[in-house]
């Protein structure tokens, strides 16, 4: 069918718009238009393409978010390595480094631009014709990971570029990808009420989203980046010139580059932003210096590791001294106690400490830290505070030892102690402490996969007494639900549908979904085959675990802890009780080809998401590893596939394209 010109016409012109209005309130913090008329435009866009699905492009606005990856990320050979900065916190050390710069330069009059050190993630993103063609994680400098989905997430970065000029359409540019303070704050206060470990800083945030595998979990992040260089774009003068015209063509840059005449005034503007960069939405650690002229950066070079022509001025840790006026335990989703030291409230990097995690009882005895004694705590680039030292010119004799409880401070269970694993938990499934985190996670959709029991439900169902451990999930009623908020008819029907349908997903999702520590689905997996019941499961012993291929003495011990604990033994009952299916559920249908074959999925397939081909395998008879060896019966390989690809031809694996894969799986 001819599609009308003008509706292609049309539909370019809407993505032009959507993309300007995006420079303008991502890039520019600008906007000229409000949220509502941007909405109107989008949904015409996404009307229009629904229309003609043909005319869908991979840079148009309405594709940022695509599908989640299989087999892991493809490798990426950097066409310039990433390589890194030396490092100083000395001023002296700065002064040696432009000495060496007048040496190589001689008579020739050099001048430096000073950037903000963005503590963030390094990327490289390739455009060609004006489009983004590929983004990748700097890895060791030489090889990184192709991140394109990921980074197509992140709103600031242009799928197209506001040029049409061929010296820059065809162009390779690096920067920081980073999480503000805000989104940051946020996201730890979400993760805190689930009963998820906290990320340290932002940084960590940053690097930890920006390598998941589902780019829709990277797009709920709200990543953000600043572009700091542009590769061999040097038919500019300068790296001024160079990130100004960046700027204007779509890019986020670098939002402070100073030009300093010598290195006197970098030391100056360095001492500037050490003193406010508190002032800032996001986190630096110290400041990028480089020579500002693209021709003196070929005659200083590099060396393997590091360019001649910048360095890095790190700022020192900001450190403070107060006092513990006590210590308490904290209890989180996975049953781990965890010691808080209550301190003096002291300003630090400017907010107000009052709180410090102490790790263990193991950190506790090597800094032998007290109840009364005064500490100097640190946040240098780290938003979480350490205590980094005790004071102990300062004691009185009247400081206290810690002393750790033998049961729960929170239930009252006997807590327990895995060989080599410095954590003491408490492994009681009824623990108010582990509660709504434990339901969160037998309910997600790698476990038993309750479609609409999300946080927020979860926890107005534990908050009104609903349920007091994830079995008493299927004890709910209609009349429970239907008055909640948010909760109406449909909704209320449609998750007791979801939890119906939750009693078929069989041994192995319940004992994954049940959250033993160490017992990940692949384990799981293997005691459903193991012992086929969750009766026997429980009557083994800790011999009869350890002998199993992959369940080493770790698991077996945290599996045996666990399952003698009575409170849990008596929420597996009642979900027994309540129709949960306990036993092995043979989906085995091909008996001759895929039984007991091993498989390894690598790279991008375009009709299967990891979890699915997965399924599809291990439904019929197949078994999936992470990586590939002279055991692997067949490499399944979607696009950019990588060192597993290449290992797998080494070995003489054979090889299976998704076509194939396709083929030899339909109708089995």
């Amino acid at each position: 069918m001819t599609i009308d010109k003008k509706i292609i016409g049309k539909i370019e012109k809407l993505r032009d718009e959507i993309n300007y209005h995006n420079y303008r309130y991502y890039v520019l913090n600008d906007p000229v238009i409000s949220d509502t008329d941007y909405d109107i435009l989008i949904k015409e866009l996404k009307e229009l393409e629904n229309k003609y699905p043909e005319l869908i492009t991979p840079t148009s606005p309405t594709q940022r978010i695509g599908d989640e990856l299989v087999g892991g990320f493809p490798t990426v050979t950097h066409s310039v390595p990433m390589l890194s900065l030396e490092n100083t916190y000395s001023e002296e050390e700065l002064r040696e480094f432009d000495k060496r710069i007048a040496k190589t330069l001689l008579t020739e009059k050099y001048e430096y631009v000073v950037e903000l050190k963005i503590d963030g993630f390094a990327v490289s993103l390739e455009y060609r014709n004006g489009e983004l063609m590929r983004g990748s994680t700097r890895g060791n400098g030489t090889v990184g990971d192709e991140i394109t989905q990921n980074l197509r997430t992140i709103n600031s970065i242009p799928l197209k570029l506001i040029t049409k000029d061929k010296k820059l359409i065809d162009i390779e540019v690096r920067g920081e990808v980073f999480m503000s303070r805000t989104v940051f704050d946020r996201l730890n206060r979400e993760r805190e009420k689930n009963g998820k470990p906290l990320f340290a800083n932002p940084r960590n945030a940053a690097a930890g989203s920006i390598k998941n595998m589902d780019p829709r979990v990277v797009a709920k992040r709200k990543l953000d980046i600043f572009v700091h260089t542009a590769v061999e774009l040097h038919h500019f003068k300068s790296h001024y010139s160079a990130i100004e015209t960046l700027k204007d063509i779509g890019f986020k840059v670098t939002p402070v580059l100073e030009v300093a005449k010598d290195i006197d005034e970098v030391l100056e503007i360095c001492k500037t932003w050490q003193f406010k960069r508190d002032t800032l939405l996001y986190d630096i650690d110290g400041m990028v210096v480089k020579i500002n002229n693209f021709e003196q950066h070929k005659k200083l070079g590099e060396t393997i590791k590091s360019l001649r022509w910048a360095f890095s001025y790190k700022f020192p840790a900001e450190q403070a001294v107060t006092k513990i006026k006590d210590i308490v335990l904290s209890v989180g989703r996975t049953g781990t106690v965890t010691p808080i030291a209550l301190l003096d409230p002291v300003k630090l990097s400017g907010s107000t400490v009052s709180r410090s995690t102490l790790h263990n009882q193991d950190e506790i005895k090597r800094k032998d830290i007290r109840i009364g004694d005064y500490v100097i705590v640190e946040k240098g680039g780290e938003v979480i505070p350490k205590v980094v030292k005790v004071v102990t010119e300062k004691r009185t004799g009247k400081e206290k030892k810690l002393k750790m409880p033998e049961n729960c401070p929170v239930c009252g269970s006997e807590l327990v102690q895995s060989k080599d694993e410095v954590a003491i938990r408490c492994i009681n499934l009824s623990c108010p402490a582990q509660v709504k985190g434990s339901i969160q996670h037998f309910a997600s959709r790698s476990a038993m996969d309750i479609e609409g029991l999300g946080y927020v439900l979860v926890e107005q169902l534990v908050e009104e007494g609903l349920v007091k451990n994830f079995a008493d999930i299927y004890s709910l009623k209609f009349d429970d639900l239907v008055n909640l908020e948010r909760m109406g008819k449909k909704s209320s029907e449609n998750l007791l549908d979801a939890i119906e349908k939750s009693k078929e997903r069989g041994l192995a999702m319940l004992i994954f979904a049940i959250g033993i520590r160490h017992v990940g689905i692949k384990a799981a997996r293997i005691l459903a085959s193991a012992f086929q019941t969750m009766d026997k499961l429980i009557s083994a012993s800790f011999e009869d675990l350890e002998s199993l291929e992959e369940i080493g003495p770790v698991i077996a011990e945290s599996i045996v802890n666990f399952l003698k604990n009575r409170e849990n033994i008596k929420v597996i009952e009642n979900l027994k009780a309540n129709g949960v299916k306990m036993k092995l559920m043979n989906k085995v249908r091909v008996e001759t080809f895929l039984s007991g074959k091993i498989f390894v999925l690598t790279g991008v397939l375009k009709d299967y998401t990891r979890e699915r081909a997965q399924k599809l395998i291990e439904s019929l008879g197949g078994r999936v590893t992470s990586s590939v060896s002279s055991k692997t019966d067949y490499v399944v390989y979607g696009e950019n596939p990588g060192s597993k690809f290449e290992k797998a031809k080494a070995l003489g694996v054979k090889l299976i394209n998704e076509e194939k894969f396709r083929k030899i799986t339909a109708n089995r």
